[in-house]
């Protein structure tokens, strides 16, 4: 039976975070030292690759096949930061994917998949078969490779950002997307190159079946690849610390699972005429589509833990009653933000917006140390979550009570919904005991029904 966190106590006020003792490290064990050589990494990386494109497309080449490539780029940057509304992750993390798919990813496919090619083509001295081995069995190991180190450095990294399966979707997404921009600028210039040389123009042009395919068709195709990563990574940032073999496999197992969906994609033209669109309409759209609902599934089952995680701090004075209902509702999080904005500006909503996410992330740190999968620093983060919402919560709790009372007026379904939840008031509280040990002693019941305060309201409505 898992065991439960323990109960928290009622505030007296904000402590503040915890590890107030300043830390003397070694210069290149800096914050800002790791980011600068980061930055550096990518933007020499950057340089390079803009370069190498630009000589194999012309300056002209490059202009057309950037104003081509960029078209996608917004839209499926908005789709993978959507699915990450729940606790959206910070900004910072989704410019590194981007820039590490568009810059480091790609110029390592380049180099490798060109010399790999290479090395075929003068050992079987066959350059035709070396372009289709090249592309079905080289390409797919290296690209896939090479995105799925953006993931990788997030989970290491940043692990306070990666916490489930939405994370790892996202983070590959966006590494992806950047991966897929860079790409289509080479593929797009070099057919204008092509048209420009054979004097082709229009519809029958070799630029205009490029963008059909790439940009049009298929978009979505490197996403879709590295997410598998992605949801191998999500899944092991669900285990606890001690499954040390799961934690290692799940990633691998969807790094080669993104590698074998790669290489059909790419062997599919191999496989006669029509291969392309037989692999395209029978594998790769229902796959899009089963990977869509599953990520969705997820982002309701986050909106549901947020929902059941947070009256446990109800109860214990840290939220206000109808907190946990506005929270676990994309609709009235908006309509809070809103009330924020109309009432304070820009700045008030966004701190409701912080509110949100902090309150989010605590909501999975108690769900995950109820599983046991919490870390040893789960009282450390419980107290900095805490400290950060009380700091906020003269802005928030107002426009979150607008929130539910305006959700009074929203459509009903037909139903109600009752919540109730029993929580023991025996063990430790947070910084004297265990951090997560089992629960002793009385039991209290705290239940939010459909007659009483707010009977309309639907927190299923998202």
């Amino acid at each position: 039976m898992a065991t439960c966190p323990p109960y928290p106590t009622h505030p007296t006020g904000p402590a503040g975070p915890a590890g107030g003792a300043l830390r003397h490290a070694h210069w290149w064990q800096k914050r800002w030292v790791r980011y600068g050589a980061l930055s550096t990494l990518l933007a020499l990386s950057g340089l390079v690759i803009l370069a190498l494109v630009r000589e194999q497309t012309g300056t002209e080449g490059f202009l057309v096949g950037l104003g081509l490539a960029v078209l996608p780029v917004p839209l499926l940057v908005a789709s993978f930061r959507w699915l990450d509304r729940v606790e959206p992750g910070p900004w910072r993390n989704l410019v590194f994917s981007f820039a590490w798919g568009a810059c480091a990813a790609a110029l390592i496919a380049i180099v490798a998949n060109s010399f790999a090619t290479a090395w075929i083509a003068t050992a079987t001295a066959d350059p035709s078969h070396a372009d289709t081995l090249g592309a079905t069995v080289i390409a797919p190991v290296v690209e896939e490779t090479a995105k799925a180190a953006a993931v990788l450095l997030v989970f290491l990294f940043r692990r306070q950002d990666f916490t489930g399966i939405v994370d790892g979707v996202v983070i590959a997404g966006v590494t992806a997307t950047g991966f897929a921009f860079t790409e289509n600028i080479l593929y797009l210039g070099t057919a204008f190159g092509t048209d420009q040389l054979t004097g082709d123009s229009g519809i029958a042009s070799v630029t205009a079946a490029t963008f059909f395919v790439r940009v049009i068709m298929s978009p979505f195709a490197h996403p879709l690849f590295t997410v598998l990563t992605g949801i191998g990574f999500g899944i092991a940032a669900l285990s606890g610390e001690r499954q040390h073999l799961r934690r290692v496999l799940l990633p691998l197992l969807g790094l080669l699972l993104a590698m074998g969906m790669h290489a059909m994609w790419n062997g599919s033209s191999t496989f006669g005429e029509y291969g392309f669109f037989a692999v395209y309409a029978a594998f790769m759209v229902p796959a899009f589509g089963l990977l869509t609902w599953l990520v969705i599934w997820t982002r309701q089952r986050e909106l549901r833990t947020v929902r059941e995680e947070l009256p446990a701090y109800v109860v214990a004075g840290w939220l206000a009653p109808s907190e946990p209902f506005a929270l676990g509702s994309m609709r009235a999080r908006r309509v809070a933000r809103q009330y924020a904005r109309h009432r304070g500006g820009r700045v008030a909503a966004r701190e409701v917006a912080r509110y949100e996410a902090y309150a989010t992330s605590l909501a999975f740190l108690r769900h995950r140390g109820r599983r046991g999968r919490a870390g040893a620093d789960f009282v450390v983060r419980e107290r900095e979550l805490l400290h950060e919402l009380w700091r906020r919560r003269d802005v928030a709790r107002p426009a979150l009570e607008h929130a539910v009372a305006a959700a009074q007026a929203w459509p009903a379904h037909g139903y109600g919904y009752g919540y109730g939840h029993g929580y023991g008031h025996g063990a430790p509280a947070p910084g004297q005991g265990q951090p997560y040990g089992p629960v002793h002693g009385a039991g209290y019941g705290h239940g939010y029904g459909s007659a009483a305060p707010y009977p309309a309201y639907n927190p299923y409505r998202t």
